[in-house]
């Protein structure tokens, strides 16, 4: 299969991603892939233990618009992956640490679960993937990333009516409706069948032979979905809780 036939829903990780400039003397690998995504995960975790409750809200801002901007560096600028990987998930960690603080202080207990949901659907569709059980076709991206792409428009219109103080119903964390917890149901199942899209893209670059530093943007591109997963997978617990 050909770099251009490479498919992702996540966009950090477009089917040019991997198509090296010059010549490469030193390779991507699975394994190292592996490691330099469990180091930013750590990192991740590490900042976000820290601000849990121990954070103020401008720089919980500070750490979002950091992180963004960090997020499109390394989008335009993969050969700085090394430097500015690491750095997303120290400011994403920060953010997420706050976020999950918030959410905390509604449903005690709720960010516990979260994680440990992340961490099985990671683990479960990572060994559905390596067993052959789930495939990443050509059809099955291009649903994907459609699926996504739809979310993704919807993101934006809850973004805009946000500025004029109002909102979807069925986005509210409050909302513990059977119509709002299908919603956020769908949402997480996209997000999850993410990160089949992502095994199947990284191990395409391993055998097209993409240069070492993508093993970092590959781990960028994993740690995206999983934070989405995550805030996902919170506000549904959230929604769930509201029916209690």
């Amino acid at each position: 299969m050909s770099l251009v036939s490479m498919r992702s829903g996540n966009p950090v990780l477009s089917e040019k991603a991997f198509q090296p400039s010059a010549v490469v003397t030193d390779k991507m690998t699975l394994n190292g892939t592996v490691n330099k995504t469990g180091i930013a995960l750590f990192l991740l975790v590490l900042s976000g233990y820290y601000t849990f409750g121990n954070i103020s809200t401008a720089l919980l801002i500070g750490c979002g618009i950091g992180a963004f901007i960090v997020a499109l560096v390394t989008f335009f600028k993969k050969e700085w992956s090394a430097i500015t990987v690491p750095l997303y998930a120290l400011l994403e960690g920060a953010l997420l640490g706050g976020i999950s603080y918030q959410y905390n202080t509604l449903y005690d207990g709720i960010v516990f679960n979260a994680v440990l949901l992340t961490l099985s659907i990671l683990v479960a569709l990572l060994l559905a993937y390596r067993s052959g059980w789930i495939k990443a076709t050509e059809n099955f991206k291009l649903g994907i990333a459609a699926a996504t792409g739809g979310i993704f428009i919807v993101y934006m219109v809850q973004f805009v009516m946000g500025f004029f103080g109002t909102g979807m119903a069925v986005m509210s964390i409050h909302n513990g409706s059977l119509m709002s917890i299908g919603f956020s149901l769908v949402i997480v199942v996209i997000a999850a069948l993410n990160l089949v899209m992502d095994f199947d893209f990284i191990e395409r670059g391993v055998e097209q032979g993409a240069p070492k530093y993508m093993e970092w943007y590959g781990a960028f591109g994993l740690m995206v979905t999983l934070v989405w997963l995550y805030l996902e997978i919170l506000r549904l617990l959230s929604k769930l809780n509201s029916r209690k």
